[in-house]
């Protein structure tokens, strides 16, 4: 199952943020999946358009701090979005922002923000349902308690997993994530709680691991609380990233069985991305589409549901990754076994 709405541009560029997201992320790996001369007679089979204004202020306090909210929902939004997006630089500059070639607000995006929330909670009840939903869109890893990082405002993963547990849906739920940054924010707001286990993969310097691990007061960096398994990937050992990734999946397996699996599926690691903070790895697209049957497989095999988010992913080039494992992922549950 594919959720994503045709009608949606994900570029940054509407609101003058010159950040390469590009459109091409989820328009090409759609019009791939669509040429396939199996899968694009099958489309009403597996596409599914995602709903909105279905995550609401009260799942947003489940998981951020009610001031933090507050902000969002107040004349307080744009500096938010200003602050999280890195839009002002140290002396005061924009910063990849050109206002004047804005051609919506930038108080808008925060509407689109909460429609990828929906869709990310969507896609886990679709999974819940169906086996496998793969949504193009989410991923917001990074945004904190009480504050939006990393272009991520609030976090998606998070809150879909504490809504479904308080629909009663789903009691525990696996966080597998593979996006080039450590999932910092997914691991800090779940941390000590046994109900959401969390595996990172991730570059092992760099954005966010390239700031102090400690501030003035001696206070910990939410960046550096331990996701409860964390595998960091030195720059050079592109060779070892599956068998790192593989041996971080049967330390996962230690846990006890989750309801659901959550991927967060970065395309970043791509050595075309262009996203300067993820240039730390270079990965084929061979061994992107072989980690992405490698997660698959091993959630598959273990009878778990599989919910995806695209996550990082920048440049003209990052759909080929998308595109590649969906193609593959699709046929296993469209084609002739019609399996899930």
């Amino acid at each position: 199952m594919i959720l994503y709405n045709e009608d949606q541009d994900l570029s940054l560029e509407p609101y003058g943020i010159q950040i390469p997201v590009r459109s091409s992320k989820t328009t090409r790996t759609f019009e791939a999946l669509l040429a396939h001369p199996i899968l694009g007679p099958l489309a009403e089979r597996w596409h599914r358009r995602p709903e909105t204004g279905l995550i609401s202020k009260a799942d947003l306090l489940r998981v951020h701090d009610p001031h933090y909210v507050e902000r969002l929902f107040s004349k307080g939004l744009e500096q938010e979005l200003m602050k999280t997006f890195e839009l002002v630089d140290e002396k005061g500059h924009y910063h990849r922002y050109a206002p004047d070639l804005a051609e919506l607000p930038l108080s808008r995006l925060f509407k689109r923000i909460l429609d990828t929330a929906s869709g990310t909670w969507q896609c886990c009840r679709l999974a819940l349902d169906h086996g496998f939903c793969f949504f193009f869109g989410g991923g917001m890893h990074h945004a904190q308690r009480s504050e939006g990082r990393g272009f991520c405002v609030v976090n998606d993963v998070v809150v879909s997993l504490r809504k479904l547990q308080a629909e009663g849906a789903i009691e525990t739920a696996w966080v597998i994530d593979v996006d080039a940054h450590k999932g910092d924010g997914t691991a800090a707001l779940t941390s000590g709680d046994d109900s959401i286990r969390t595996l990172s993969l991730h570059m092992a310097r760099g954005w966010p691991l390239d700031e102090p691990e400690y501030d003035e007061q001696g206070r910990l960096n939410p960046s550096f609380v331990p996701s409860d398994i964390d595998v960091p990937v030195a720059q050079g050992e592109e060779d070892r990233y599956l068998e790192k990734l593989q041996a971080g999946l049967h330390e996962l397996e230690a846990f006890a069985r989750p309801d659901l699996a959550l991927v967060v599926s970065g395309a970043d690691p791509f050595e075309l991305d262009e996203l300067e903070s993820a240039r730390e790895l270079k990965l084929t697209l061979e061994q992107l589409l072989e980690r992405d049957r490698l997660i698959y497989r091993f959630l598959k095999e273990r009878g778990l549901p599989r919910a995806y988010v695209m996550a990082g992913g920048y440049g003209s080039e990052t759909w080929r990754v998308y595109a590649g494992f969906l193609e593959w992922a699709l046929l296993d549950g469209n084609g002739p076994n019609g399996s899930r």
